[in-house]
């Protein structure tokens, strides 16, 4: 390199330091990150997740089909959520500790562990909103397409490659269990049945290029509610309760699909 060369490269190079310096820094969980969402329980449904991620702002876009469509002859409220802190991993069958034929919510908190922001369709996505069936996916098909903020631990799962998306919900003519089995009291809100708390849907999240779905095959899992969202169940379980009471007996099933 002669003098003049060398004399340019000098100024250049540090202008570029500097415009380095002044530029943001990326956030180790900054990112696109997606799942195809595994079966559990039976369920027939399908989804997918694409999640991209900048600061504590996330785009969501979750698109689920074929699962559990009515409540009482209304549209089925399907909750789900970003779990972390955990394994990072969903359930398998042998993880159905008390044998009974279906993973419940309990079961599956050693692999993805508790609720970290709720996949709200309007609102807060906090986990205090992790029961708010007003929330929820409403029906056997729907999206969530919406940009949330996501708090420091969801952040934190995510570069650590534990965080898991579940949907909750099953259906009753696919869950592959007794009637007494699927309409037992479910363990995190006794009023309501084990087949209408139960997780239908689970995937990891996994790093990608913006806007790639990974291959290979899916997870499978089953969501939870901390402790701290019991109560929160109960509550609002009780509205679905009081329906059942009034309707005479409650139904979860999901729509022929001559008739979609």
């Amino acid at each position: 390199m002669n003098k003049k060369m060398r004399f340019l490269a000098v100024p250049a190079l540090a202008i570029s330091a500097v415009a380095l310096a002044g530029s943001p820094a990326m956030a180790a969980h900054d990112g696109s990150y997606s799942s195809t969402l595994g079966q559990l329980n039976g369920t027939t449904g399908t989804g997918t997740i694409t999640l991209d991620v900048a600061g504590d702002q996330a785009t969501v876009n979750l698109q689920v089909s074929g699962l559990a469509e009515t409540f009482m002859d209304a549209p089925f409220p399907h909750v789900q959520h970003i779990h972390g802190g955990a394994k990072g991993v969903c359930p398998t069958p042998a993880d159905d500790a008390n044998s009974d034929g279906i993973i419940n919510v309990a079961e599956g908190v050693p692999g993805y562990g508790d609720i970290l922001t709720t996949l709200t369709t309007s609102g807060a996505s906090t986990p205090a909103e992790g029961l708010n069936l007003a929330l929820g996916g409403q029906g056997g098909t729907y999206s969530v397409e919406r940009t949330i903020t996501i708090d420091e631990a969801t952040q934190k799962s995510l570069a650590a490659g534990t965080a898991v998306v579940v949907v909750h919900g099953l259906d009753a003519t696919t869950a592959g269990v007794p009637a007494e089995v699927f309409g037992s009291p479910s363990e995190i809100a006794p009023e309501l049945p084990l087949g209408a708390t139960s997780p239908a849907l689970c995937g990891t999240l996994v790093k990608t290029q913006m806007g790639e779905m990974p291959y290979g095959g899916a997870d499978t899992g089953v969501a939870t509610e901390s402790s701290s969202n019991t109560a929160g169940m109960i509550a609002l379980g009780g509205g679905l309760v009081l329906a059942a009471a009034a309707g005479g007996t409650y139904a979860v099933r999901r729509r022929a699909a001559d008739n979609a």
